[in-house]
């Protein structure tokens, strides 16, 4: 291997696995919830859609976060990374009771917006717990991605392997209560997952003392605002994409019940690869921002067509594996011959959109680091939309199939588009070479130039 390819695939391998970790916990954790019959099942998956819309929010901080040091560590520059850390850690706390507050207070009505009956009432007390525990979950994303600015990402693995191997304990002792040990139901979840997160977060913040930065005096709002521009991006493209697949499930639904669980079983299968695709973004997206910071345009280059390699190659492998394993790994989940049938077809027509999936993902974090996030949720947008459009006219003639097709189209689209728009905006904007003097106000400068243009 040569140029980028070892240093992405250092970064990307444990975010993979920290990702991974989250979807296995999740899952399991379900199983345990199932037990308890359909109510507690509902309460708990309302809770998680909540909290996956949060996390839109979430991103901008904490995405930003990354963006912002890794450009002050490749420019060289501690006083700015350190009012960075600084101004992360005030974002973090504003927007926790931002959201925590009113979502406690209105738990009852929010839960009584998607479910009635004894659902609502379990979906209150998963909230009950949730909400006024949300900063831990705010709290351990801003402190994983104040590593990763650094190039470590090995840390906010294990922290993600310490908190989801401290869930996998505590979901059954605290909701099904063996012995002594009340059953706490759907709230004994929610503690769970509370406390698993406020241990990992306690040991994150123990292994992060000692490493803070030195920070000038003096105001930090514009350090916030810079924050906010450099990650708004990664969180309107997290929830396009999320809104999308809540209408996309919307139009599988008009097939029947088992199109509906085919396309669940599907889609969790995909998950496990397309964590891969968002792990490469995560690196890729370090590693533009910190050469961004160093003005090394260069490098930048040579970093896209890594990227794009490795992708591409993930893309294809997994459109591989798609088409030959669809029938066997469907069985691991579901006997029912119908789901199974939808499931396969799913799988299989899947790998057709998976490689340019993974060139958007993948190359939309190497754009997003280096200030052309808004021509890439531009582009995001306009794919998604020529999708849903394409799967709705195309599932006249070929049913549910011409859904899956629309998901080729869009991500093809996506690719032209995000060619398109972010090549056309950068022909005379590339960042400049460092200077003896060059800062990171000189990169930011700059940065604004390519955003305005």
């Amino acid at each position: 291997m040569r140029g980028h390819l070892p240093r992405l695939l250092a970064l990307a391998g444990p975010v993979y696995g920290e990702l991974l970790s989250g979807v296995i916990a999740s899952v399991i954790g379900t199983v345990w919830v199932a037990g308890l019959g359909g109510a507690a099942v509902a309460a708990v998956t309302l809770a998680g859609t909540v909290e996956n819309l949060l996390l839109g929010l979430v991103l901008v901080v904490s995405s930003g976060t990354t963006v912002r040091l890794s450009r002050a560590v490749g420019a060289g520059d501690p006083a700015s990374a350190g009012r960075t850390e600084r101004a992360a850690w005030r974002l973090c706390a504003a927007g926790s009771l931002a959201i925590a507050v009113p979502g406690f207070l209105l738990r009852e009505e929010i839960a009584g917006a998607f479910l009635d009956g004894p659902a609502a009432g379990l979906a209150a007390d998963w909230f009950t717990v949730a909400f006024p525990a949300f900063g831990l979950f705010f709290a351990q994303r801003v402190a994983d991605e104040l590593f990763k600015g650094r190039g470590d990402t090995r840390t906010p693995m294990r922290m993600a392997l310490l908190s989801n191997g401290l869930l996998l304990v505590l979901d059954p002792l605290l909701i099904l209560g063996p012995g002594p040990l009340p059953a706490l139901g759907v709230t004994g979840g929610a503690l769970a997952l509370a406390l698993s997160r406020a241990i990992a977060l306690a040991v994150t913040l123990l292994l992060r003392r000692g490493r803070r930065l030195p920070a000038s005096r003096g105001g930090l709002g514009g350090d916030a605002r810079r924050i906010i521009a450099a990650g708004a991006s990664f969180g309107l493209d997290f929830t396009a994409r999320m809104g999308v697949g809540t209408v996309q499930l919307g139009l599988v639904a008009a097939f029947g019940v088992p199109a509906v669980a085919g396309y669940g079983v599907g889609y969790r299968v995909l998950l496990i690869v397309t964590m891969a695709f968002y792990a490469v973004r995560q690196a890729a997206a370090i590693e533009a921002a910190r050469l961004t910071g160093a003005g090394d345009t260069a490098a930048l280059r040579g970093l896209g067509q890594d990227a794009a390699r490795l992708a591409g190659g993930l893309g294809a492998g997994a459109a591989v594996l798609c088409a030959v394993l669809a029938g066997p790994v469907t069985a691991l989940f579901t006997d029912d011959p119908a789901v199974a049938g939808q499931s396969v077809g799913f799988l299989r027509m899947a790998g057709l959109y998976l490689l340019p999936y993974a060139l958007v993902v993948a190359l939309g974090g190497v754009h997003q680091a280096t200030g052309a996030g808004r021509r890439l949720v531009a582009a995001v947008l306009l794919g998604l939309a020529l999708q849903l459009a394409a799967g709705a006219a195309l599932s006249g003639p070929l049913g549910v199939n011409g859904l899956w097709a629309g998901m080729t189209v869009g991500a093809l689209a996506q690719l032209g588009l995000m060619r398109l728009l972010i090549g056309r905006g950068r022909r005379g904007h590339e960042v400049a070479p460092p200077t003896a003097t060059a800062t990171m106000a000189d990169t930011d400068q700059r940065l604004d130039q390519v955003r305005s243009a």
